[in-house]
């Protein structure tokens, strides 16, 4: 299990831009695998040497059966000894990060193309759509990051603590003990639910405060699992967890009167689902939960799909991206096997949450664009250096890269790459990684700093514009407002500088200039003001970050998108 403390974190809502492809369904493997992206062999033989300088292979070669196979350079030109090598030379540097993951031919091709500049050669590979699927070994598994989210007392932990043991994620031992210590707390029906809230406050308290993270595999995918609290008190922690989500697991209790409460008025789970689809997520499994409570009625799940439906299409998601799985998180049916309880079978033949959890797409991942690397933890470790936590946004980091961090705008180089422990020489978009820096101070790297490419940074600035969307609100929004910035993992105070003008939802058109308020469910263009500088990206550049979240009063008032840097 991995947990990162004082974490802050989003993106945004679709409303600005019908074709927002960030975190949204694809059915074309684009990305790198994340989980295994250094997880290549290298083996630089005499075949290779003998193959640029086109000889042919001779009888009892130890790679004569190979010679059934056309020469990979068949259709390039003959090559001057200072041009072998070059190309030799630039061959053996993007063999250091690519390895066997490209064939020879397509190397050659984009070192020739680049005129035997490496690092071009690289991105040229790599940007590549058609030999995206090549880029890592994938190993029948597609790294997927789920949100668990839902109100308070939903059963969340329970359900997520009972699913990783029965995939044996948690030994017996583990389990018989969390079972006695939650009985001897007087809290024995939450002992599964410890195996996510390790904390002795979260314990005590019986509620999820924090994000707890840990990882499984399903036949297809590596799943990177955020626990979010659904109390009102930690919705910031929450909107961390789902702002590195690519799907989210929404978990409703079926109970007479407790799903009322989480979905009327002042309940988090209307709220969770906005949050959620406002920060990109698309793909969408609603965990009907304790339905066991019901006596599995099929009314019962109806009624309740059939309210969160309508309100999940006013909120963005469409009906093929939402799947609604009937579950009991304490007894542990319908988790990884379809349950075979009478009362349920009668009348459900779908997926059960495991399955469904497979079967998500696979979202497309920006590799092709400069790096970026929210951090979310800075600590102290062995050795020289430190180490910091944090999703990869954009791009692909290697052992030995030199970096910018913005800000405070100082270099740094990375020392080594770990995910999920495991260290790894290469690292891609998607990947939670710990990287170890050297070269800079570690007083001067805060969570919300972006580690970035030096050739391509990513700007701050204190003053900015933005289309937002406004949520439900108890006052009007009106120039001079405090409010609480809430981008990637930063946390920021600003203010409201200026109302620009309200906007069409749909087509932008500008309706209004320069009113006086802003009140529900309106589209506007306003001007921002932070106290420091802050990184920053353009919506329509980078939309992984150019989203962000506007907070007052402790209640999500807007989501909104840069549109415009001020220097």
């Amino acid at each position: 299990m991995a947990r990162h403390r004082n974490v802050r974190g989003l993106k945004y809502d679709e409303d600005f831009e019908d074709d927002d492809v960030y975190g949204q369904s694809v059915e074309d493997d684009y990305c790198i695998s994340p989980a295994t992206a250094a997880q290549f062999i290298y083996k630089r033989d005499d075949y290779n040497r003998r193959a640029f300088a086109q000889e042919p292979l001779e009888e009892g070669d130890e790679y004569a059966e190979d010679k059934v196979e056309e020469p990979f350079h068949s259709n390039q030109p003959l090559l001057s000894e200072v041009d072998q090598a070059r190309l030799q030379s630039c061959l053996d540097k993007m063999r250091e990060v690519l390895r066997e993951s490209v064939s020879d031919q397509v190397m050659v091709n984009a070192v020739l193309n680049s005129q035997y500049d490496a690092r071009k050669a690289l991105d040229l590979v790599l940007s590549e759509d058609s030999h995206q699927k090549t880029k890592r070994k994938i190993q029948n598994t597609v790294p997927t990051r789920k949100s668990i989210v839902g109100h308070v007392d939903a059963g969340k932990s329970t359900l997520m603590g009972h699913l990783l043991y029965l995939l044996g994620k948690v030994n017996k031992r583990i389990m018989h003990k969390y079972e006695q210590e939650s009985k001897k707390a007087g809290k024995a029906s939450f002992a599964f639910a410890w195996v996510l809230d390790e904390t002795g406050e979260e314990r005590k308290r019986g509620v999820t405060m924090d994000v707890g993270m840990t990882t499984f595999e399903t036949k297809t995918k590596v799943i990177t699992l955020m626990d979010a609290p659904g109390h009102k008190d930690f919705i910031p922690n929450m909107i961390t967890g789902a702002a590195q989500a690519d799907v989210a697991i929404l978990v409703v209790d079926a109970s007479r009167g407790e799903f009322e409460a989480g979905f009327e008025a002042g309940g988090q789970t209307r709220e969770h689902a906005l949050l959620v689809r406002s920060l990109g997520v698309t793909q969408l499994a609603v965990v009907v939960n304790k339905m066991d409570q019901v006596n599995w009625q099929p009314e019962r799940f109806k009624e309740i799909s059939n309210k969160l439906g309508h309100f999940l299409k006013q909120a963005g998601f469409k009906d093929s991206d939402v799947a609604y799985i009937p579950t009991t998180g304490l007894n542990g049916e319908n988790l990884t096997t379809r349950s075979q309880i009478p009362e349920l079978k009668a009348w459900y033949n779908g997926p059960c949450l495991l399955e469904q959890i497979d079967s998500f797409k696979p979202p497309q991942r920006p590799v092709e664009k400069p790096f970026r690397l929210c951090v979310a933890d800075v600590f102290k470790d062995q050795g020289s250096g430190f180490s910091v936590t944090g999703k990869i946004e954009a791009g692909y980091v290697q052992t030995g890269d030199r970096l910018l961090v913005m800000p405070p705008n100082e270099a740094c180089t990375i020392k080594g790459i770990a995910l999920h422990d495991e260290p790894l020489d290469w690292a891609a978009a998607g990947d939670h990684v710990t990287l170890t820096v050297t070269g800079v101070d570690i007083i001067k790297i805060n969570v919300g700093c972006i580690f970035c490419d030096q050739k391509a940074p990513i700007k701050t600035c204190m003053r900015f514009r933005a289309r937002v969307l406004i949520f439900s609100i108890d006052i009007p929004i009106t120039q001079g407002l405090p409010v609480l910035l809430h981008y990637q993992t930063l946390s920021e105070p600003c203010t409201i500088r200026r109302l620009v003008s309200v906007l069409h939802k749909s087509t932008g058109e500008i309706l209004k200039k320069k009113p006086k308020c802003l009140t529900k469910g309106q589209n506007a263009l306003i001007e921002l003001q932070t106290q420091r500088p802050v990184p920053l990206e353009l919506y329509k550049d980078f939309k992984e970050l150019g989203r962000f979240m506007l907070r007052y009063s402790g209640s999500s008032i807007a989501a909104g998108v840069v549109t415009e840097i001020k220097e």
